[in-house]
């Protein structure tokens, strides 16, 4: 029941990470506005979208669960900052704390591991 749980749990947080990278790659044209809106370069869009495929990917089948939930919870306490930057918005400060929130699941992954569902 645990490595069913495990696994159910690892898609949910995958899902978010895919639909970040299905919204970029459908319509880049919010996530570019507010990545200039900071002063950063418009490409910066493409290679967010394909390590958001990736890691989610990588997040669900593994190899390196461990890692990916690591990584995945630094990029989700380093984006915050971004949306802290534009926190006048009351919805951009619910999406910081969302992203902590995400983070705290992924380290509890990282601390406990992918158990028996993963691809080895």
């Amino acid at each position: 029941m645990n490595d069913a749980l495990n696994l159910t749990g690892r898609i949910l947080i995958a899902l978010l990470f895919l639909g970040g990278a299905a919204q970029k790659l459908g319509d880049p044209t919010p996530v570019s506005d507010m990545i200039a809106s900071i002063g950063l370069p418009l490409w910066l869009v493409w290679p967010v979208a394909a390590f958001n495929l990736i890691a989610a990917v990588g997040l669900i089948f593994g190899p390196n669960v461990r890692a990916w939930a690591l990584i995945l919870a630094a990029y989700c306490i380093f984006t915050s900052y971004f949306h802290y930057q534009l926190r006048a918005d009351p919805w951009q400060v619910t999406i910081m704390v969302k992203n902590w929130s995400i983070a705290g699941g992924l380290l509890i992954l990282a601390a406990q591991g992918p158990g028996r569902y993963v691809w080895r």
